[in-house]
């Protein structure tokens, strides 16, 4: 079964994310068993040379699939992160039931959508007909603004639309919150992200949430989430560094 199909089912998945242009790592992180990694070209440090060598990367490491994350809901960026092997696009700034249908419209070739024919690495991973790509590929939209928030349950009923995404940081600032620890506003994001959960589960879509670890990803899948990503190499690079640091009697 593909990751889309997967995703389609509602099947409980695992990711990881990856903001470093670092393939070799990458595909060390592939080979762990997460059931997706996910590369971030909105605010990663990648390049679109990183893009395809991370995606040859993980599709080396044979246990995960390859998602991106793509910088804007734009028809240019979508279609290369698709024709670089992408199983999933992650869509940012979704506000409207408008904006998630541009976003599956740039996924779908004509006469379904925008998307144009260039099928570079994703020919040889899913196929040249467009019709085994639609199948083969999914598209998630982010919910993480006042507006995407006000209009999740329309969001959500988007015809195409494979999955809502959470982005806690951006989410929390938009249910009020200082800065994105801010806990004076948890009750506020806890019904936030309820009711994205609630929305996505009445539509029949996947719903899926950014975390900071293992233990948050579980508790949010137990909640009904369908997936979770955990982030993310750099910081996580960081914190293992502060921690050997810290044991060294540093």
């Amino acid at each position: 079964m593909t990751f889309a199909a997967r995703l389609r089912a509602r099947e409980r998945v695992l990711g990881y994310w990856s903001v470093l242009d670092a393939p070799v790592a990458t595909e060390r992180l592939a080979r762990l068993g997460y059931d997706y990694v996910c590369l971030d070209m909105q605010h990663g440090l990648l390049g679109y040379a990183g893009l395809v060598a991370s995606l040859t990367a993980i599709d080396a490491g044979g246990a995960s699939a390859g998602v991106v994350r793509v910088e804007a809901n734009d028809p240019a960026p979508i279609g290369r992160a698709l024709d670089a092997g992408a199983a999933a696009v992650i869509v940012p700034l979704v506000d409207s039931a408008e904006d998630a249908a541009l976003a599956v419209a740039a996924t779908r070739y004509p006469p379904l959508g925008r998307r144009s024919y260039g099928p570079m690495r994703s020919g040889l991973r899913f196929g040249p007909e467009p019709a085994r790509a639609h199948e083969a590929t999914a598209v998630i939209a982010m919910i993480e603004t006042t507006a995407g928030l006000a209009e999740v349950e329309a969001i959500c009923a988007t015809p195409g639309l494979d999955g809502v995404y959470v982005g806690p940081s951006d989410l929390r600032l938009a249910v009020g919150g200082a800065h994105v620890a801010d806990s004076s506003v948890d009750e506020a994001f806890e019904e936030a992200v309820s009711r994205i959960r609630a929305a996505a589960e009445a539509a029949g879509i996947a719903a899926g949430i950014h975390t900071p670890d293992g233990a948050t990803a579980a508790r949010r899948l137990a909640q009904g989430y369908t997936f979770a990503s955990i982030a993310s190499d750099l910081v996580h690079l960081e914190n293992v560094a502060r921690d050997h640091l810290k044991e060294a009697g540093r």
